[in-house]
């Protein structure tokens, strides 16, 4: 689920990356960054956030990105803006709770791979499942007319009548229990009134707590009829992931997920979203490794057994985000598409094996 990141190098960030102590786990002790982070992790080189004050950049953008926004100059598509945002969902109290629920700074980047026993194992497929099952749900959902409100509604209940928690409630402060984001916004859209529109693609992160371990997973779906060039954007994007994911397996280096997924972009003429990472995942929802998307020589490698999200974003144009006065909601700075896809993955002896599918 869900942060936002300024632009300076990941590599960078990542060696300077300060890490205080913490008690705040699900089992267990661990060390966490001083950087706060939402979802995919809050990079930050200088600035605190991104401001929605159009800056130099943003006016290039509009210069030498006219392909990308023709369709919003000339009107068959208006920016999104944000609407009405209504009340959390209420949870049971013998609903298992993330030990982060009802502290509003998010905890950090916990050190340290999740790798697990077998029942820990088994725990993660079952995550997965519902997860995945919860995502294909909320699919069928997207239709014109819609509100991404009423989508956040069934994904609760139906994470609720599971005995399941919906890892983005109270995440940071985060208010919905799904991120659901529209058209140029790149991550982290909260559920709010506004309706769905013929031609709309979206975003849906699914994030659920079973029994003590996290699973995540996302998809952009298609509303009414789309265009060919935003058909085509979801699709490359999909591809992307499915082809970072064929390489995994014990021994790879991490840097080549971003490699393969950014040749691919670059194939078909669209941006790698920087400021938005993969990571670790299982009992804690965000943790070591971080995924990089785009070319990188990070070092490290896949271990049997670990876990961990691949979810890159791409756009049609600028890869710059920019965030909402929510603080979550980050999109692209010259209204330019963007698309996402999301698995979890487990490492095994044969690859990797996709725990958030049906």
């Amino acid at each position: 689920m869900v942060g936002a990141a300024t632009m300076a190098t990941a590599t960078a960030t990542l060696k300077l990356r300060p890490r205080s102590p913490s008690s705040i786990s699900g089992n267990c002790c661990y060390t966490q960054s001083a950087q706060p982070l939402h979802r995919s992790f809050r990079y930050n080189a200088g600035r605190k956030h991104f401001t929605l004050r159009p800056s130099r950049s943003y006016t290039t953008s509009l210069l030498f990105n006219r392909r990308n926004i023709e369709e919003i100059e000339n009107g068959t598509r208006k920016l999104i803006k944000p609407g009405k945002v209504s009340s959390r969902s209420p949870v049971p109290d013998h609903i298992l709770k993330p030990p982060y629920v009802g502290f509003k700074k998010p905890p950090g980047i916990a050190s340290g791979p999740e790798i697990h026993d077998e029942k820990g194992i088994e725990c993660m497929r079952a995550s997965g499942r519902l997860a995945a099952q919860v995502l294909q749900y909320a699919g069928t959902l997207v239709k014109p007319g819609v509100t991404t409100d009423e989508i956040d509604k069934e994904v609760h209940k139906m994470i609720i009548e599971n005995g399941a928690y919906p890892s983005p409630l109270g995440y940071g402060g985060f208010p919905k229990s799904v991120c659901t984001s529209v058209n140029e916004c790149i991550c982290h859209g909260i559920p709010d009134s506004r309706e769905l529109e013929d031609g709309d693609i979206i975003n849906i992160d699914v994030t659920v707590y079973l029994n003590g371990y996290h699973g995540d997973t996302s998809a952009t779906y298609l509303c009414g009829d789309v265009n060919e060039k935003a058909k085509n954007l979801v699709k490359v994007t999909k591809e992307s992931l499915d082809k970072a994911i064929s390489l995994c397996a014990p021994g790879v280096e991490f840097n080549k997920i971003g490699k393969v997924i950014n040749a691919h972009a670059d194939k078909h003429g669209y941006g790698v979203v920087q400021a938005f990472v993969g990571h670790g995942v299982g009992r804690l929802f965000h943790s070591d490794p971080v995924i990089l998307h785009y070319r990188n020589n990070e070092r490290g490698r896949m271990v049997l057994n670990q876990t961990f999200t691949i979810e890159p974003m791409l756009t049609m144009g600028s890869i710059h985000p920019t965030l909402w006065d929510d603080d979550w909601t980050a999109v692209t700075e010259d209204g330019s598409l963007s698309a996402q896809f999301e698995h979890t993955l487990l490492i095994t002896e044969n690859g990797a094996e996709i725990l958030t599918q049906c």
